[in-house]
Formats: structure tokens, sequence, C-alpha cells
């Protein structure tokens, strides 16, 4: 990837884009990062630890790996007990206090700069919008109610449920919101932020536009095989709004 990718002026990357936006007729979202940092003033790292630390004092250090016990990532901690205890109280459990810590979560979540217009102009002009996400279905709801998005998305919200073999990157969310949806992949068009979206993406035959918040982002993004990312929504909206014209 070159620095044409995030470029918001003339050239490939803003081609690549209209060339995107032009052939989705529904557009998935990710949810955390291209909707809003989730936990922007509820730290990741400390729901992660808790999580640990949860564990831990039930007597279950051993059902986490090191390097499991020591990520920054909530849904790491998942994956690792789901592997070891599938279909378990144990598992269903934790997933429902990741859910509730990311319900506290949505009080502090900031909005991605550009996203919430994004969203209204893209239903205003008829496309069909779904969100397909490894976080709670019920947070996201929750979310979208509190900045009046939900009607550009309900009912076609999919999210994390207790068979976490089908997060990310399984294209089962995608999968299911293009089912719901009765789209075509060719004329869809997935928003995510990380290498799991963009595999996903890449499974489901769904055209993937990476968001790269910070150069970290971008990089991984690029690794992973992102054709097209922008540091910014803002050009993907000028070119919408250029359709309204």
């Amino acid at each position: 990837m070159t620095s044409d990718t995030t470029r918001t002026g003339p050239g490939p990357a803003t081609d690549n884009l209209g060339r995107l936006v032009s052939g989705a007729r529904f557009v998935l979202w990710d949810f955390d990062g291209p909707i809003c940092r989730l936990f922007a003033g509820h730290r990741a790292e400390r729901v992660a630890a808790d999580l640990v630390d949860w564990l831990e004092h039930r007597g279950l250090r051993g059902v986490l790996t090191d390097e499991e016990r020591e990520s920054p990532d909530p849904h790491a901690v998942l994956r690792g007990v789901d592997r070891r205890c599938p279909r378990s109280d144990l598992v269903e459990e934790l997933e429902e206090r990741l859910t509730q810590e990311e319900l506290r979560a949505t009080a502090s979540a900031m909005p991605t700069a550009y996203a919430d217009p994004l969203i209204r102009t893209w239903t205003a002009l008829g496309v069909r919008l779904a969100v397909a996400t490894n976080n709670s279905p019920r947070v996201v709801r929750t979310y979208l109610s509190g900045r009046g998005l939900l009607p550009s998305f309900a009912p076609h919200i999919y999210g994390r449920t207790e068979e976490l073999r089908l997060l990310k990157p399984d294209p089962h969310t995608l999968v299911q919101a293009l089912n719901a949806l009765g789209a075509v992949p060719s004329a869809s068009l997935f928003i995510g932020d990380s290498p799991s979206d963009c595999e996903a993406a890449r499974r489901a035959g769904v055209p993937f536009l990476g968001y790269g918040r910070d150069g970290r982002k971008t990089r991984l993004l690029a690794d992973a095989g992102a054709d097209t990312v922008v540091g910014s929504f803002e050009p993907l909206l000028e070119l919408l709004r250029h359709r309204t014209r």
C-alpha cells in the first residue's frame, strides 16, 4: 500500500472510493471503530484485566495461556476460554459480563468523526445499512438509539452470540446481514477497521473499505491486504453529497 491509499485529494484513493461508493447498494458496518470508539472512556485493557481477575478468583487461571492473560483485548480472553470450554456455562457467564461492560462503555463512547452524517446521508440516498460486529447486538442498539441512528439500521444488527467460533474473521455476521437484506455481495460494501474485518469481507466476497484512525491501524489493514483505507470519512461523505446535488 502506498500513501495514495489515504489521500483525500484527486488520485488513486479517491478513484477507489468512487468505485466502492457507486457500486454499493448495501453497506455493512463494523461497530467499534468505524461508528464509534466504544472504549474511549472505559478502557478495553481494564475490561480484559477484570475478566482475567474474575477467572482467577474462581481458580480458573489455567484456562488461559500467559499471552491471553496479558492481552489488552477482552475478546482474546473470551476466545481463549471458549477454545477450552466451548458452549459451557462459564463461556455464557463470561460473555454476559463482557456485554455488561460494553453497555457501560456506551455512556462514554466517542462518535467517529463524520460517521453520523455519513450514515444519515446513505440512508437518505436509499442505501440499506446493517451492522456486522463482534460486539453484543444489545450494545449496538443502545448506542445507535442514543444517537438517533437506530432507524437507519434496525432490525439489521448482527453481532456476538455465545457461539464465539462465529466471531470475525468468520464471515457469519456478514452473511447473516447479506441474506436478511437480500443483498448481492458484489453490490455491497463492508466498512471495518481491523485485519479480521478485512478477512471476513474477503471470505464473504464483499468489497472492503478500511478505516484506519491512526498509522498503526492503517499499517495493520495494509498488511492484511486492504486495497483502500481512509483515515477520515470526510472524503467519503463529500462523494455522497455530490450525488445528492
